[in-house]
C-alpha cells in the first residue's frame, strides 16, 4: 500500500496516517521528496480499502502495489532515488564513472590505477580485496591489506571506494575501508548477507545474478530496503545465455526496463558483461545511451599481467579515449560526465 500525501501536508496529518497504518498491521516506510511525502505500508493489503486513507486529511491518493517488490517499486519514489555520497550523486543528472582493476595486487599497481582513473574523470575507484573465483586455485585477493592499499590510494586522489563483500563476516571490515559495498552476481540471492547489509548505513551496489530475472533482482534489493537501507544501486553485469563468444551476454535492455519498474539508480558493467576488452567501449557507449546512471569499468596499468580478468580490462589509453567518447554521447541523452 502506498499513501501519497498532498503537497504541504502537515506533520500531524502525516503522523495520523502512519498511526493508522501501524494500527492495521502495516510496517511503514517513509519517503520525503521535494514535493510530496510518500508512505509505503507493507502488510495486509488484501483487507484494506484504499479509500479509507484517501478520505483522511492531507492525503492526495492511495493505491495498492501489486508487484511483489514494494519499496523498490517506482511507485514508492516516482521521482527516482539519488544516492548521495561525499559530493557524488548517483542517479542524478551526472553519469558517475567507477573504474579500476578487478583486484588489488600490490601498492604500486593500485596507486597507478587510482592516478589513471582519477585523471580520466572517474569519481569512484573499484578494486577487489576478496575475490570470489570459479577456481579455488585462482588469485583470491589480499584481504584487509588490499583494502588498506585501496583506501590510501583513493584518498590521495580524492576518490570514493567500491569493493565487494562476500559474506556477512566481512561487513565490519568493508565498512572501515569502503564507501560503497558491492554484492557480486554470485551473492545476489545470498539472503543472509542482504539482511545484514540492510542494517548498515552505506550504499550497496547490487549486481544482477547471471541467471536472474528483473523481478528477482528487485526482490533482492527489497531485502536490503526492507531492513532500512534505502541506498541501493543496481547493476547490470551480463547474464548467461547459450552464446559463448563473450563471457556473458550484456543485457542493455535491463537499463530502461529497471528504470521503468524501479526508482533505484542503475549501473552498467560492460567489463563483466562481455569479458572482452574490445567490446567494453561499445557496450559502455550503448549503456550511456540507454540511460545508465553509472558505469563500472575495469582498468589496469598492465592488463596482460593482471592477476585476474586481464582480458576484459582496458589499457590506460583506452580508458582515456572511452571517457572522451562518453562525454560526447551523454549530452545527447540529457546527461553529463
Amino acid at each position: 500500500m502506498v499513501v501519497v500525501m498532498q503537497e504541504g501536508a502537515e506533520e500531524s496529518q502525516i503522523q495520523k496516517v502512519i498511526d493508522r497504518l501501524v494500527s492495521m498491521g502495516f510496517i511503514v516506510h517513509r519517503s520525503s521528496g521535494v514535493m510530496h511525502t510518500v508512505l509505503g505500508g507493507v502488510g495486509p493489503v488484501g483487507d484494506v480499502d484504499p479509500i479509507e486513507f484517501e478520505v483522511m486529511d492531507g492525503v492526495k491518493e492511495c493505491h495498492r502495489i501489486v508487484s511483489p517488490y514494494k519499496l523498490a517499486s517506482r511507485h514508492f519514489r516516482p521521482g527516482g532515488t539519488v544516492v548521495k555520497l561525499n559530493g557524488v550523486e548517483i542517479g542524478g543528472n551526472q553519469i558517475v564513472m567507477m573504474a579500476g582493476p578487478c583486484s588489488v595486487e600490490n601498492r604500486d599497481q593500485i596507486e597507478q590505477a587510482a592516478e589513471i582513473v582519477a585523471g580520466g574523470g572517474a569519481k569512484v575507484i573499484r578494486g577487489g580485496a576478496f575475490k570470489p573465483r570459479s577456481s579455488p586455485y585462482s588469485f583470491q585477493g589480499l584481504g584487509e591489506e588490499g583494502l588498506r592499499m585501496l583506501r590510501e590510494a583513493a584518498d590521495r586522489h580524492k576518490l570514493l571506494v567500491v569493493s565487494e563483500v562476500m559474506d556477512q563476516t566481512q561487513i565490519p571490515l568493508l565498512m572501515e575501508y569502503a564507501d560503497i559495498l558491492q554484492v557480486g552476481a554470485r551473492n545476489m540471492q545470498n539472503f543472509n548477507l542482504l539482511r545484514e547489509l540492510a542494517k548498515v548505513r552505506k550504499p550497496v551496489l547490487l549486481k544482477r545474478g547471471i541467471a536472474a530475472t528483473f523481478e528477482e533482482l528487485l526482490l533482492s534489493a527489497e531485502y536490503i530496503m526492507a531492513g532500512g537501507n534505502y541506498d541501493v544501486i543496481l547493476c547490470e553485469r551480463g547474464i548467461r545465455t547459450f552464446e559463448t563468444y563473450t563471457r556473458n551476454t550484456m543485457d542493455i535492455s535491463a537499463i530502461p526496463i529497471i528504470h521503468k519498474l524501479s526508482h533505484l539508480p542503475m549501473t552498467a558493467d560492460p567489463s563483466h558483461g562481455t569479458g572482452r576488452r574490445d567490446k567494453v567501449a561499445p557496450m559502455a557507449r550503448a549503456s550511456v545511451a540507454a540511460g545508465a546512471d553509472a558505469l563500472l569499468i575495469e582498468v589496469h596499468c598492465n592488463p596482460d599481467k593482471a592477476l585476474s580478468d586481464g582480458a576484459q580490462s582496458l589499457f590506460p589509453e583506452q580508458f582515456a579515449k572511452l571517457m572522451d567518447e562518453l562525454r560526447m554521447i551523454a549530452p545527447a541523452v540529457g546527461r553529463k560526465i
